[in-house]
């Protein structure tokens, strides 16, 4: 868990297209990144 001011580590995620985006496409801008833990999941 990240404390509150903690700097995201560097990561590299696929968006909603497939196509790969890192948190250093971003530098310099703010970021909100949203996910949900559950989807794609039974249940």
């Amino acid at each position: 868990m990240l404390e509150v001011g903690t700097s995201a580590p560097a990561f590299t995620l696929p968006d909603q297209n497939g196509e790969q985006v890192s948190l250093d496409d971003f530098a310099g801008q703010w970021v909100l990144l949203w996910w949900y833990p559950k989807a794609s999941t039974p249940g």
